[in-house]
């Protein structure tokens, strides 16, 4: 098991259990938040320096519960559409995370490791994203 811990203010305190990936750097889109709070369930932090951490919601300074096999499966969907994307240069931010999320649902989360489903979301995935800033 990995424990992170953030600073030391008071703020931030020790990270629940999750997983942590590298990515480049460059595949970060810069942003005044890094803290997402996604309505699957999850969080994500996308840190500047190409570190993301995808885990549980949860509150500094309260105690940790039990993750859930159901949200364990959501942090592995996740972390999945986060490895697709960065396969494909893709460039991560909490929309275009969120977009293939809901783009992977018609998958087993196993499945989403195959190189045409990650083709297929990351594709999709990044089309969706063109379409909303025009």
């Amino acid at each position: 098991m990995l424990k992170i811990h953030m600073r030391t203010h008071e703020k931030y305190g020790k990270l629940p259990e999750g997983v942590l990936i590298k990515v480049p750097s460059v595949l970060i889109k810069r942003s005044k938040l890094h803290f997402h709070r996604l309505p699957c369930n999850a969080t994500v932090i996308l840190g500047s320096n190409g570190f993301v951490w995808v885990g549980p919601h949860f509150v500094p300074d309260q105690p940790i519960e039990v993750v859930s096999m159901t949200l364990r499966e959501t942090i592995a969907r996740l972390v999945n559409v986060i490895k697709a994307l960065i396969a494909y240069g893709v460039q991560l931010f909490d929309t275009i995370i969120l977009t293939g999320y809901d783009i992977s649902l018609k998958y087993k989360v196993k499945e989403l490791l195959k190189s045409e489903v990650m083709e297929h979301i990351a594709q999709e995935s990044y089309e969706h994203s063109q379409h909303q800033t025009l």
